[in-house]
């Protein structure tokens, strides 16, 4: 395959070694992983052992643009970072936008392998082809605003774009996080405690070159055929006028916006976090590289301000620790990005703290709709300061197994459930049951389905979802282009390429991706018993909303696992039969 749309380098960061050096490319992957999630997965497969401690200097970080990053094609310019997980043990996959990824691609870079433990705090400055690793003494403590500044200015060029970690990762706390340009986050997973855990403080990224595609005026004319007549359309346009907040009215309409902990499905004051609420306080959008839609909302309250927030954190970190105030909400949000937490865990897990307080189980001084508290435990967890940030600091799993109440903690493999409740859609269930990293939607998002507890077609719905997924996020796509398929793509890497692509290769693509990351999670010790979900969604019901009184029962979890191992020719054990792995091309894969 010819090196049109990659740059053809990978840099090579060994910091144990204090050295940066160059590889090319692994162009005999690139046909079968293309980029972005699935190349850095086999990269990564093929660095590691499964076994690995994630925070040992041994494990690999694994950071990789895609081959459509880089170019005008809107909405394609995330790039993935791979590794195992901290905060679950299982692999995965996290994906930034901005334009950290472009900005590598246009100093010359692919992406980034990183393993080894600095013996000094440091961060990692590219200028082209001028690579250093430089001390960051001075920048240790600092939350990720000011590192991002601090390490611009060592650039000495306005606009670089950056990847930082604050005090949570330097803390090593596992649902830390990587900030980049302020408001985008590698956000979940853990993956600011793999950054702490390398004494890697950040890198700062300048680039002055471009992306070569095959022709550019047929490049240029699918582009825009396909952002006119695919992305601007009615399917798509709520991004770009509303953004993720208004999902508040939609799984509030669905009864599956979860609310004080998971125990509602309803919240009777979501005006005062939805979409409306955001505009009200809108000061200005913000988009990401070569992107028209501008989701990102500025928004201010008082002078409480932030780049968001979105939908996520107005329900974990609003409706479902019962807070229904807008500043309340952004200075978490705030705090959160700043300190460098994944607002998701963070809300989660606070949300937990307060019904075990309310229930007796344990006083950690945190009630629902209580601000304060809530707000000065973000610190307490971030810093490791308190004997509650330090229990808080475990998340959700950890902190309910300490005290007896795992009957309270909402994760699936570790990992906290996102603002979906599975008992109003079971295919939120089957997917969080089924994700690589645990508990996640951005694998398969079946709200729309035409009936929520049709547990045959939603398994079928999450499977071809999950393959999509695992494809597009590889192409470097945002989620927010719903309507783009393997079709789409197929036409665009064709122009860009110069080479011939099919949707059927890169539908092949993605479920082989799918399945590699399984292999890796079965390697590591995860079984069958691991799909699953949360004692409470199973056993306790729904209250609120259109689903009041409803579970998703141990049985319609068990019909559900056995259909989704029968579609993907799994075994009931929940392990890819042979003739699977042949079909694939990883019958000769050593997990």
């Amino acid at each position: 395959m010819n090196m049109n749309l990659y740059m053809g380098k990978m840099l090579m960061v060994d910091l144990s070694a204090e050295s940066v050096t160059t590889e090319p490319l692994r162009a005999e992957w690139l046909r079968e992983y293309w980029g972005a999630w699935g190349l850095a997965l086999r990269y990564y497969t093929d660095a590691v052992s499964p076994e690995i401690d994630p925070l040992a200097p041994e494990n690999v970080v694994v950071i990789m643009t895609a081959p459509l990053c880089g170019t005008l094609v809107p909405l394609a310019s995330r790039m993935c970072l791979v590794s195992k997980s901290p905060h679950t043990g299982t692999i995965f996959e996290s994906n930034v936008g901005g334009s950290f990824g472009p900005e590598l691609k246009y100093a010359g870079y692919d992406g980034i392998i990183i393993k080894g433990r600095a013996s000094a705090p440091v961060f990692l400055k590219i200028d082209n082809d001028r690579v250093s690793l430089e001390s960051a003494e001075h920048m240790t403590g600092q939350g990720i605003f000011e590192t991002e500044k601090l390490m611009e200015a060592a650039i000495g060029a306005h606009g670089a774009k950056t990847l930082a970690i604050g005090p949570a990762a330097e803390n090593m706390i596992t649902y830390s996080m990587i900030g980049s340009e302020s408001y985008r986050q590698f956000g979940r997973g853990g993956t600011g405690a793999l950054f702490g855990s390398k004494n890697l403080k950040g890198i700062v990224c300048r680039g002055t070159g471009a992306v070569r595609v095959a022709d550019m005026s047929r490049f240029l004319e699918r582009t825009d055929h396909y952002t006119k007549n695919d992305l601007l359309c009615d399917d798509n346009l709520w991004a770009k006028t509303d953004g993720t907040p208004i999902l508040v009215e939609v799984t509030n309409e669905m009864g599956i916006h979860p609310t004080r902990n998971y125990t509602k499905g309803f919240n009777g004051r979501k005006e005062q976090l939805n979409s409306d609420a955001i505009q009200a306080a809108k000061l200005g959008n913000r988009a990401c590289a070569s992107c028209p839609m501008a989701c990102g909302k500025f928004t201010r309250v008082n002078s409480a301000e932030i780049e968001g927030p979105e939908y996520e954190t107005l329900c974990l970190g609003g409706s479902n620790c019962d807070i229904h105030d807008l500043e309340a909400v952004i200075r978490f949000n705030r705090l959160c990005d700043d300190l460098g937490l994944d607002t998701m865990t963070c809300g989660s897990t606070i949300s937990l703290a307060m019904e075990m307080t309310e229930n007796g189980v344990h006083n950690f001084n945190l009630r629902f709709g209580q601000v304060d508290e809530y707000l000065k435990v973000v610190y307490e967890i971030a810093t490791l300061s308190t004997e509650r940030g330090r229990d808080l600091a475990k998340g959700a799993k950890h902190l309910a197994a300490k005290y007896g109440a795992e009957e309270l903690s909402m994760e699936v493999k570790g990992l906290e459930m996102p603002a979906y409740e599975p008992r109003g859609n079971f295919g939120m269930g089957i997917a969080y049951a089924t994700s690589e990293r645990g508990a996640c939607h951005l694998r398969a998002f079946p709200i729309f389905a035409t009936d929520p507890h049709d547990i045959d077609a939603l398994v079928s719905d999450v499977v071809d979802a999950q393959n999509a997924n695992s494809i597009k996020w590889s192409l470097g796509f945002c989620d927010f282009w719903g309507t783009v398929n393997t079709s789409i793509e197929a036409d665009l890497m064709s122009a860009g390429l110069g080479e011939a692509v099919s949707a059927e290769e890169l539908d092949r693509a993605g479920e082989r991706i799918w399945t590699l990351s399984r292999l890796f999670n079965l390697a590591a010790g995860f079984t069958a018993a691991d799909d699953t979900l949360p004692k409470k969604i199973m056993e306790r019901p729904l209250e609120g909303g259109r689903h009041e009184g409803r579970v998703f029962s141990r049985a319609d979890l068990a019909r559900a696992m056995q259909s989704y191992y029968e579609l993907r020719d799994w075994s009931a054990k929940g392990i890819p039969s042979s003739r699977k792995l042949a079909a694939l091309g990883l019958e000769t894969t050593t997990l």
